[in-house]
């Protein structure tokens, strides 16, 4: 007698019943989770990965400034012609000084700013120091920023950029305030524009703001003592700043007490 023979659908069912107790109720696999600080996640996830890659950016460097005179105030740095491009610097050590400090600054390149060129220099200035109003007589330096344009002496043309006079009448004798001999003082010199015209020997003597305002301000030839209003450098030094002062650069000087320049 043959034993009959189950329908394929009353198979199927505990089949497919056991299919689902091995596998869960997910119709495929459940994706696998990445641990919280794997490689390559955040703790938030796949859209912390981009704030990672954007801290982790390499910054850009800052741009220093272009460098300063140094111990310069916005106010005298403000009164340099912006097409200056050398200064010399003559800082008195109290505004009743006649002892100062000087120092060549050159600007060629205007991404590195003002940079030192020669000195510091010992300097004379006036005897009885410093002024923001001289007038002929008072025995103080002007203070202020004006240009050097001109240049003569009584010894030949060492070598200078400027327009050099040469000329007997720069000879001086006689003494100075400390006895010292004023000899060969005007053998090199620079005017300094206070008080002058431009563009002519240091030896003329137009005065456009009045005689009683003084004039023959100068850069000279030291003579071991104070001036009468002039700065003063060291023979070898006025010879160097002859050689070195570029009329196509400008050239001003920046001369007053310490307080008064770091204004």
């Amino acid at each position: 007698m043959s034993v009959p023979r189950r329908p394929p659908a009353l198979l199927a069912a505990p089949l497919l019943v056991l299919a689902l107790l091995l596998t869960g109720c997910a119709s495929g696999a459940a994706p696998a989770k990445t641990p919280v600080g794997a490689p390559g996640q955040g703790a938030a996830g796949p859209q912390s990965d981009a704030a990672s890659a954007l801290r982790a950016s390499p910054t850009a460097a800052p741009v220093p400034s272009p460098a300063e005179i140094p111990d310069l105030g916005p106010e005298t740095r403000a009164a340099i012609p912006a097409d200056a491009r050398q200064a010399f610097v003559v800082t008195g050590e109290e505004a009743d000084s006649n002892q100062s400090s000087a120092v060549l600054y050159s600007r060629e390149d205007p991404v590195k700013g003002w940079q030192p060129l020669a000195g510091p220099w010992p300097a004379h200035n006036g005897m009885e120091g410093w002024t923001d109003h001289h007038v002929a007589g008072d025995l103080r330096s002007p203070t202020g920023v004006y240009p050097l344009t001109d240049a003569g002496g009584r010894l030949p043309d060492p070598g200078a950029l400027l327009p050099y006079d040469e000329h007997p009448r720069f000879a001086v004798d006689g003494e100075g305030f400390f006895g010292e001999p004023l000899e060969g003082s005007f053998d090199y010199v620079v005017a300094i524009n206070y008080n002058r015209t431009e563009g002519v020997s240091p030896l003329d003597r137009t005065r456009p703001l009045g005689l009683e305002r003084g004039g023959g301000i100068w850069i000279h030839v030291d003579h071991g003592g104070p001036t009468q209003g002039c700065v003063s450098i060291p023979e070898e030094h006025m010879e160097e700043l002859l050689r070195t002062l570029d009329p196509v650069m400008n050239p001003v000087i920046v001369m007053g007490d310490a307080q008064t320049l770091g204004r």
